[in-house]
């Protein structure tokens, strides 16, 4: 449904997405997972055909969005990051506008303009301005607009920032059921509970480059069962190296050292609770102070932590 080659998108000497591959298929929600300024935002406007890529292909329904863009972009859904609502139109006729704009009219937008509202829980509130809305409903809404002409491939942009928990989980409910439905969901978040709720399938981007992809089974394995330990406080400069030496000469064979700044360090070893004492004898002997413990169990969380050293910026 969705296929990335090469993806890469510059704004004069800034790369903001640095050669992309990935592949989303119908019938599955696929995550772009990745802190506020990776890449998620401008890779989602690069497949929508809002941004012409500065190299590589993007194809929905093997349709070009550069050299195709009309069939291309026939098929898809957009629900942004930032509402796309008119706040002077009613709620039903942003969903008649938006359906209207995809080739819909009379009778048959009509219905669905009725079944969206119905299905986004705002059937009651069909005549009244976003603007009494609450921030849920704007989103939910949002959500409307999106998916008012039933697109095959729907791309969702960071659906839920700013919303109540129970709106959260009804639009959690609404993206399952379109994938349940047959679409192909493309989803963008920086939360990780979200990945690990919602996503079939995902690719993990920071700094615009592509840094681990799978299904969650698949990622949850390449973090192994070792768990992640962080330790804050002050670390005379080669001390964690050192001590990661001799800790593994010790018998931590599969303990590594991913991080090491003077305030802070992050290992990742096998049953990291009970080496906590040696762990913390073989450092005060290279002159460590240590202040403040965190240890992390195997998680999407502690892959990203693995895979660049720092945990998941928001």
């Amino acid at each position: 449904m969705i296929e990335v080659e090469g993806l890469r998108k510059t704004y004069g000497d800034f790369v903001a997405v640095d050669g992309i591959d990935f592949r989303a298929n119908s019938g599955q929600i696929f995550g772009l997972l990745g802190p506020n300024g990776a890449g998620k935002s401008t890779t989602i406007s690069c497949i929508s055909g809002l941004l012409k890529p500065t190299a590589g292909h993007v194809r929905v329904l093997g349709h070009d969005v550069v050299s195709e863009p009309v069939p291309a972009r026939t098929a898809l859904g957009v629900v942004p990051q930032e509402l796309a609502l008119y706040e002077d139109l009613p709620a039903a006729d942003n969903l008649r506008f938006w359906g209207a704009a995809y080739g819909l009219s009379g009778q048959a937008l009509d219905e669905r303009v009725g079944h969206v509202l119905g299905y986004i829980g705002l059937g009651d509130r069909a005549r009244d301005l976003p603007s009494k809305f609450s921030g849920g409903m704007k989103r939910r809404l949002n959500f409307g607009c999106g998916i008012v002409h039933a697109p095959k491939v729907l791309l969702l942009d960071e659906p839920t920032v700013g919303v109540d928990p129970q709106s959260r989980e009804r639009l959690f409910e609404m993206v399952e059921e379109q994938r349940d439905a047959g679409a192909c969901v493309l989803y963008t978040t920086h939360y990780m509970e979200e990945a690990e709720r919602l996503c079939d399938e995902l690719a993990i981007i920071d700094h615009g480059k592509l840094i681990a992809g799978g299904s969650l089974d698949e990622l949850r394995r390449s973090v192994g069962e070792r768990d992640v330990l962080k330790l804050t406080g002050h670390f005379p400069e080669g001390a964690a190296a050192a001590a990661a030496s001799e800790l593994r000469a010790q018998g931590l064979a599969d303990l590594e050292l991913l991080h090491e700044e003077e305030d802070s360090i992050t290992l990742v070893l096998s049953g990291g609770s009970a080496h906590l004492p040696t762990i913390f004898s073989v450092l005060a002997g290279r002159g460590a102070v240590i202040s403040e413990t965190s240890l992390r169990q195997p998680s999407l969380e502690t892959l990203f932590i693995k895979l660049t050293g720092t945990e998941l910026r928001s």
